[in-house]
């Protein structure tokens, strides 16, 4: 029997020897990696500056710093999301305002942030789902009317474009993670990017303790923290970057053959879609189901019985535990497209490697298991 992980890194011997350069070099933090690293993605994604640290969440927390969130402030933000994007939000003391994403993208539903936003709200995080961007321009006019910084969550859309544009670079700062399930990886790790020079040259600081640029050891002039990325992780990020067209083409075709595969059963199971105003270069492939929702959970475990990796992608965040006890404005109900999305979704085994054939057999395998449930 065949079997298929919900998600692995595609890793060659180029990666393995680059890192085994640092490793033998015995410069293993603060060298000319993370450097060359940053001026690379820079140049990838459109920005002036990158600014790397060791994850996607670090980067969020850092560019919620930098733009000035305080304890009371409100930041706008989808409940559609994993977790981090409204943690971030918590950690500098703010409060998360959620509001409901759109039915076919999931991400951020534009026609309502207006209604939410009061004499509090000073920033909003959008999060870019799934490999594709929201729908920015009217976010971006909303926040020039009311003077709103905007922060790119774009830690699942690397190299997705919005009308040309590539996410990141359209807010006041966006940031990129490289978790093993990315369209790259680099084990753990994330990456800042901002044209504001003053973000970059803050957020440099506050990930190595909030030293001064001057470098000086003991010159301190932030309360900053450890979030620097070390040399192994900014290596293996040199090398995939290097190949990451080919990862994001490889990632759309084998959408391609899933939404192939599952032409047939659209009354059973739908699958993505994608905006015309965007590009997408694939995340995760996720489905929802329309029949036997309620069995979604037996339907994992029946799955995994046969081989097949799969998991519910997203949960809604206001429903989590934490955010329950800590923001009773959050109920069920609240937010129905999140919520239904929440309910009915399900991610499919993807990365490289898996054939047309292995797609197929994927999708035997979950149509032959949902049509057992009809007996």
């Amino acid at each position: 029997m065949n079997k298929y992980p919900l998600a692995k890194p595609y890793l060659d011997k180029v990666d393995e020897d680059g890192v085994l350069e640092v490793l033998r070099s015995g410069c293993l933090s603060l060298g000319p990696k993370y450097q060359e690293f940053e001026r690379q993605f820079a140049e990838k994604v459109g920005t002036k500056y990158a600014c790397a640290v060791s994850s996607g969440t670090c980067g969020l927390h850092l560019t919620l710093i930098a733009a000035g969130v305080k304890p009371g402030d409100e930041v706008i933000t989808s409940p559609f999301s994993f977790i981090a994007s409204s943690n971030c939000i918590v950690y500098v003391g703010a409060t998360p305002i959620f509001v409901d994403v759109d039915e076919m993208t999931y991400n951020l539903d534009p026609a309502l942030i207006e209604k939410v936003i009061t004499d509090k709200t000073t920033a909003i995080v959008i999060p870019h789902i799934f490999g594709q961007s929201a729908d920015m321009d009217p976010i971006m006019e909303l926040a020039k009317k009311y003077n709103l910084h905007v922060i790119e969550d774009a830690c699942e859309s690397l190299c997705a474009e919005y009308k040309g544009t590539k996410v990141g670079g359209i807010g006041e700062s966006g940031v990129f993670a490289f978790y093993a399930n990315k369209q790259m990886t680099t084990g753990e790790g994330g990456m800042i990017v901002t044209n504001d020079e003053r973000i970059y040259k803050l957020c440099a600081s506050l990930r190595n303790q909030g030293r001064s640029d001057n470098l000086q050891w003991l010159d301190h002039v932030h309360l900053g923290y450890n979030y620097r990325m070390d040399e192994m992780s900014a290596s293996l990020g040199i090398t995939q970057l290097a190949k990451l067209d080919y990862f994001i083409s490889e990632r759309q075709k084998i959408a391609l053959w899933y939404e192939e595969a599952l032409a047939s059963y659209s009354d059973m199971v739908t699958s993505p879609q994608t905006a015309d105003y965007t590009t997408n270069t694939w995340f995760v492939y996720v489905v929802r189901l329309q029949k036997y929702v309620d069995k979604r959970d037996h339907l994992i475990l029946d799955l995994a019985k046969q081989g097949v990796s799969t998991k519910p992608y997203l949960p809604s965040i206001h429903l989590s535990d934490y955010y329950q006890k800590n923001f009773s404005i959050n109920t069920e109900g609240m937010f129905p497209v999140s919520e239904s999305v929440s309910a009915s979704s399900l991610a499919l085994p993807f990365y490289i490697g898996l054939t047309k054939e292995d797609i197929k057999a994927i999708i035997e395998y979950l149509i032959s298991t949902l049509r057992a449930y009809e007996t």
